[in-house]
């Protein structure tokens, strides 16, 4: 039997760890730099049976774990509501509701978070723990910022090994249209994405601290099936402020959600030199073209679906209406391929939308 424990958690300042929030000159903190080191590594666990605990049981978090749970594992993970725990646990899954939003900044406890204290037994008993929490501009990587001691507690007497921070592109900021790889310093260009990297370096002090195989995968924009710009077309609801944002980007990098999944579990299964990963496909290509090959799809089998499009998504087919396009950064993926040995299933988005097109279910 095995396990896998996940957390998803906003980024705090990972218990203060690294002080980011006094000054707003982010871009001059010679701190901020990739996070490649060399850790210690704690002898392989002996017990028998994987436990994989998800701090954060979302999107990715949810297609791993019944990746893992149809392996034997056993999974473990948190939500933020009652009514998603009772749909995970539907699925065979242990959850624990781990929520920021009744803090009262004059009572803080040690257990503050966690609603259940289960939860944090059951994280001493995981081998595997995945974070999957974003951070937050006021608070930083709310796990670490409140539970740091615990978290450390629990885990330096329990059975993990590996430990894995689910970060992303955007800590490499504009390098105008030059492509970026793990050796790039980071420039954050904003207080989120200084969250972002503020948070690597909390989680990567803290595995090396434990002595334990640590990664940062820095991920691209997910999709997957019921999350791509297939669902937006047929569903036809309004865009988000992110999709407006990223609508103007000349090279997005992307990923499908089973090629995340294969790179995290690559690095289950590697010992590498490295522990910061880009984690992208190929084809850095604009969301013009990509809803142009969605709509193309759509238009193939199901046609009534197009009648009436919004002129929202009608834009997203052509480049935008005003000013240029924003070139940004192009993400090379070299080392997850060269170190991790990860082949993807879908280098581009053509093929990732075929693949979500196959198994659509239309309601």
């Amino acid at each position: 039997m095995s396990s896998l424990v996940v957390f998803s958690v906003p980024k705090t300042g990972a218990g203060r760890v690294l002080p980011l929030r006094e000054s707003n000159d982010f871009q001059s903190r010679s701190w901020l730099r990739p996070a490649t080191v060399r850790c210690g590594l704690r002898l392989e666990v002996q017990e028998s049976g994987n436990h994989a605990f998800m701090l954060g049981m979302g999107f990715v978090g949810q297609f791993l774990g019944h990746q893992l749970k149809e392996e034997g594992w056993k999974v473990s993970g948190t939500c933020l509501s009652e009514i998603k725990k009772k749909k995970l646990e539907g699925s065979g899954f242990e959850i624990f509701i781990y929520s920021l939003e009744d803090y009262d900044s004059s009572r803080i406890s040690t257990s503050y978070g966690f609603h259940h204290q289960e939860s944090l037994f059951t994280l001493q008993d995981a081998t595997h723990l995945l974070i999957s929490i974003p951070p937050s501009v006021s608070l930083g990587d709310p796990v670490l910022h409140f539970h740091r001691d615990l978290i450390w507690n629990r885990l330096k007497n329990g059975r993990v090994h590996w430990l894995c921070y689910l970060s992303s592109t955007s800590v490499y900021g504009d390098h105008g249209g030059y492509w970026v790889d793990e050796d790039t310093p980071p420039k954050p260009e904003n207080e989120l994405a200084v969250a972002r990297l503020e948070a690597e370096n909390a989680w990567i002090n803290l595995g090396c601290d434990l002595g334990v195989h640590v990664y940062v995968l820095r991920l691209g924009g997910i999709y997957g099936p019921g999350r791509s710009a297939l669902d937006t077309i047929i569903k036809q609801g309004p865009l988000s402020k992110d999709q407006q944002r990223r609508q103007h980007r000349r090279y997005p990098p992307r990923i499908h959600v089973a090629d995340v999944c294969q790179a995290i579990r690559a690095s289950m299964n590697k010992s590498s030199t490295w522990n910061v990963f880009n984690i992208i496909d190929d084809d850095p290509a604009p969301r013009s073209e990509v809803f142009s090959y969605a709509r193309s799809l759509v238009m193939q089998r199901w046609p009534d679906k197009l009648d009436g499009i919004s002129v929202d998504q009608e834009t997203l087919n052509q480049h935008a209406q005003t000013g240029e396009l924003i070139e940004e950064k192009r993400v090379s993926n070299n080392r997850m391929k060269s170190e991790l040995g990860v082949e993807l299933l879908h280098p581009n988005y053509r093929s990732g939308l075929e693949s979500i097109a196959r198994g659509y279910q239309l309601r």
